[in-house]
């Protein structure tokens, strides 16, 4: 299904390739913190020091934003296995590639460019590929999709569609029913023995959300991007979302970008090297699809040391760690300690 709604890409905000710097001599001076630097680590005590605080959070956001590096190829489907048409792809739609990377989050451009919502999905040739009657297409993934408990709801992978809400009170965004079509997922773990995922629907429920501070036909893309490898809570209904207000869709996306949440333990698998949409012979329609996304597991506490309060002790043993591969102080656990953790700390500072 193209919906033809309106993609000038928006790069995907990824890990921070930034380092610690000490600081010159004299930074702290006379903001009554008291502060040791060394050409090894960088320990701070702090005494309720409001501008030294302001200064790290200026650190961190330096180090989490203007720094950043785009998302990991390896967090999305990185090749094509294979791909079979089928009898009745869309015409256009059959760049199989087009569904390796991130879900798109604007589309049309050239036609009707806006953002990509629940109302408006991506409908570019170069954005979503096309699967006809009795078709499939194969994506692996580099390394393989493991089965964590501790993934939001324990979900590990999303697939990304092109199915959109019909709306009930246009332009207003209102959820009056679900234009999606179907496709069964299957996942394997050495790509031999494949599997169907009971109940998952490749392009079905929750559409693909880009940016939550967008409304339903927004023809600008927005500032706060939605997490693709976050999924929505899978025991949400298509009767839960109906009637919905725009806000409320958003709201209940939780920053999620949406998607089809794929649990492998669902299925026994530990781990999975590829994902296979497939499409019923015989009278069906086509399929389209986005992406495939893995999902990446919650964030660490940022009470490092276990104390009940994120305070100095947490940012001695983080920075101290700073450049280091996984641990402790590694929060957002991207396998490096960096500025996106220092950003998260800064961001729990305090008791709870």
């Amino acid at each position: 299904m193209r919906n033809p709604g309106r993609q000038a890409r928006v790069p995907e905000v990824g890990r921070p390739a930034c380092s610690v710097v000490p600081p010159p001599r004299g930074l702290f001076r006379g903001h009554g913190a008291r502060s040791v630097v060394s050409h090894t680590n960088l320990m701070l005590t702090f005494a309720q020091d409001r501008a030294v605080m302001a200064c790290l959070r200026a650190v961190a956001v330096v180090c989490a934003l203007a720094g950043a590096s785009p998302a990991r190829s390896n967090d999305f489907a990185s090749s094509v296995v294979s791909y079979v048409p089928g009898t009745n792809p869309a015409n256009g739609f059959t760049n199989p590639s087009a569904a390796l990377g991130a879900p798109e989050r604007f589309t049309g451009e050239g036609i009707s460019p806006g953002a990509v919502t629940p109302f408006v999905p991506a409908f570019g040739t170069s954005e979503i590929v096309s699967i006809g009657a009795g078709g499939s297409l194969t994506l692996a993934f580099s390394p393989p999709i493991v089965d964590v408990a501790d993934n939001p709801f324990g979900i590990d992978l999303i697939v990304f569609g092109n199915s959109f809400f019909m709306d009930g009170a246009w332009p207003r965004g209102v959820c009056a029913g679900l234009a999606a079509d179907g496709g069964s997922v299957q996942v394997s773990p050495d790509g031999v023995q494949w599997i169907t995922v009971p109940d998952a629907i490749a392009d079905g429920l929750f559409p693909t959300m880009g940016f939550t501070d967008v409304g339903p036909y927004s023809s600008t893309d927005g500032f706060l991007p939605t997490d693709p490898h976050l999924p929505v809570d899978p025991s949400l209904t298509m009767a839960d979302l109906q009637e919905m207000s725009y806000g409320e869709l958003v709201a209940v996306y939780a920053g999620s970008a949406g998607g089809t949440g794929i649990d492998l333990a669902s299925v026994g698998l530990p781990s999975a090297v590829a994902v296979r949409i497939v499409v019923p012979s015989g009278f069906h329609p086509n399929v389209e699809i986005d992406a495939v996304a893995r999902v990446l597991p919650r964030a660490r506490s940022a009470d490092i040391d276990s104390d009940g309060v994120v305070g100095g002790s947490d940012l001695t043993m983080l920075l101290s760690a700073f450049g280091s591969g996984a641990g402790p102080a590694d929060l957002d656990r991207s396998g490096e300690v960096n500025g996106s953790d220092l950003t998260l700390l800064l961001a729990a500072w305090g008791p709870p």
